[in-house]
């Protein structure tokens, strides 16, 4: 099962970038009617819940800039977007490089307790689950929103 954990990053963390990838730059700091983001954001709050998940970021793990959680941490969104943001290019590499990270992760520690119970997730795996699940629903609202901007600039 534990194995599976990794397979299943990476066939999700794949997915997700070949979505990601085939949305213009253009569409990626759209942010239609009804949605509370952006592709562009969806990408980044991916990399950084992933890493604040996985590898205890923003204080474990040093591979994110800090100022990751201010703009994409949960209920963070682009209208207050300041300083440095990242373009879609760095964050499609970073999650390329997390992916690496992720599968170099020990198989012995997916059985690990967590020191807190998280969400109702008691070990590591379970909260690796989590994140991809997590994962999995931004890939959709990312498809959604991608269409809503076709539509829309085809009417237009």
């Amino acid at each position: 099962m534990n194995q599976l954990v990794f397979k299943q990053f990476e066939m999700t963390r794949e997915y997700f970038s070949k979505i990601v990838e085939s949305v213009s730059k253009e569409q990626t700091d759209v942010q239609p009617d009804g949605f509370n983001n952006t592709i562009h954001w969806h990408t980044g709050h991916i990399l950084t819940t992933t890493e604040q998940t996985m590898f205890g970021f923003p204080h474990v793990t040093t591979h994110l800039p800090t100022n990751y959680m201010e703009l994409f941490g949960t209920g963070t969104k682009p209208a207050d977007w300041i300083g440095d943001i990242p373009s879609m290019d760095q964050l499609i590499e970073q999650l390329k490089d997390q992916l690496t990270r992720l599968k170099q992760i020990p198989i012995e520690q997916l059985d690990q307790d967590l020191d807190t119970p998280f969400l109702g997730c008691k070990t590591v795996g379970e909260l690796a689950g989590l994140a991809l699940i997590h994962e999995a629903a931004h890939i959709g609202h990312i498809q959604a929103m991608k269409r809503m901007i076709e539509h829309v600039s085809v009417k237009n």
